[in-house]
């Protein structure tokens, strides 16, 4: 089946890569993005957004723009969103605003213009720690961690006997757990979609998205995903930046299987309805990531500078139950670790970054958000 499909947010990292899948595949496709300077750094267009792509500067909060980019258009993926974990604790309002009040403006323009199918990008982040378990072989849903002020000792949940406990895969029904305002942003996001597709002919899918990567990052941009913020520091020949003691374990996706994903959840007759994990079923360190970036971009010489401090909202372990994607909707990541760190490492030594790490750990610091 092809479509005309409106991607939100479809000039951003993620975005670009969802555009092309849904090229290959014979769809025709239409972006509405606001093109900020943050991620954008004020150049206009993209280069690697596609010719065929019709492109919309506007604000999804924009009413108007929204009900024009919605004409003609048979299914919508919606991307647009501010992106950042730290910087939401403390910009409340600019990621509530677009995030929130965004994604209402568009599934109010929706009644009006419904469509198929709606795809609404969300985040691990809605989990907060991910899936625990004891000693004695009891689930937790709800692990926490000590104030983490005290240092290392603190870093790893336990349970109520103050033993540690065993990180599990994070399935879809795990509770959520929202510890940051841009969680709280993808959470609304999410119910959103549900609550309001279905009274209007719609079908709404949630795909939650772990720690994506590849070429095309905003090496300039602080918030950005964590492998980006560490080759931008790499590019400059400064050290990655790894808050805590480093230990703390992520799924890495590669962009080209989280693209795959979107063009699935929007064709699936077993997505309707439905919120997904994307993510690579793996694990690793962070600070196993950045040293293995590091050896990528010949730069072993740069060892990682632990800060051994925590971030107000940060989590210790999170990583993906990939089954139900793969049950309900036959997808599985299909790219090796180790060839998309060298694609992401060729594609940074032709690029020129900013390294902005450090001013954006001096605006966390100075709104008390590291211990």
């Amino acid at each position: 089946m092809t479509e005309h499909v409106l991607v939100t947010g479809g000039a951003g990292f993620i975005g670009r890569s969802v555009c092309r899948e849904l090229l290959e595949r014979g769809n025709r496709v239409r972006v509405l993005d606001s093109l900020i300077d943050q991620v954008h750094g004020g150049a206009g267009r993209p280069q690697d957004l596609p010719a065929d792509v019709e492109l919309i500067e506007a604000d999804v909060r924009d009413g108007d723009a929204v009900s024009a980019a919605l004409g003609g258009i048979d299914s919508v993926i919606h991307l647009a969103a501010e992106v950042g974990v730290g910087q939401s604790m403390y910009e409340v309002e600019r990621y509530t605003s677009t995030n929130d009040v965004g994604t209402a403006v568009l599934f109010e323009k929706l009644i009006a213009q419904p469509v198929r199918r709606v795809v609404t990008a969300s985040s691990m982040s809605i989990y907060g720690e991910g899936l625990y378990q004891t000693a004695d072989g009891e689930i937790v849903q709800d692990a926490q961690r000590s104030a983490l002020r005290d240092g290392l000792a603190n870093w790893e949940p336990k349970d109520a006997e103050g033993r540690p406990l065993t990180p599990l895969p994070t399935p879809e029904w795990k509770q959520p757990s929202l510890s940051s305002i841009y969680a709280l942003n993808k959470y609304v996001q999410e119910r959103t979609t549900h609550i309001m597709a279905a009274p209007y002919g719609m079908e709404g899918v949630c795909l939650r998205l772990f720690n994506v990567y590849g070429p095309g990052q905003a090496l300039s941009n602080p918030y950005t995903g964590v492998l980006a913020i560490f080759a931008s520091r790499l590019l400059n020949g400064q050290p990655p930046m790894i808050f805590e003691d480093g230990g703390q374990r992520r799924d890495f996706v590669q962009v080209r299987d989280v693209a795959r994903a979107f063009a699935e959840a929007l064709v699936h007759p077993d997505a309707a309805g439905g919120t997904f994990n994307v993510g690579s079923g793996q694990h690793r360190s962070v600070n196993d990531v950045a040293t293995e970036l590091a050896r990528a971009m010949g730069r072993e010489d740069i060892a990682p500078e632990i800060v051994g401090k925590a971030r107000t909202g940060d989590i210790r372990h999170c990583y993906c139950d990939p089954r139900l994607a793969r049950d309900r909707l036959g997808f599985e990541a299909q790219e090796d670790f180790q060839e998309g760190l060298a694609d992401l490492a060729e594609w940074v030594s032709r690029q020129e970054a900013d390294d902005r790490v450090g001013k954006a750990r001096s605006e966390l610091e100075a709104h008390g958000l590291v211990a």
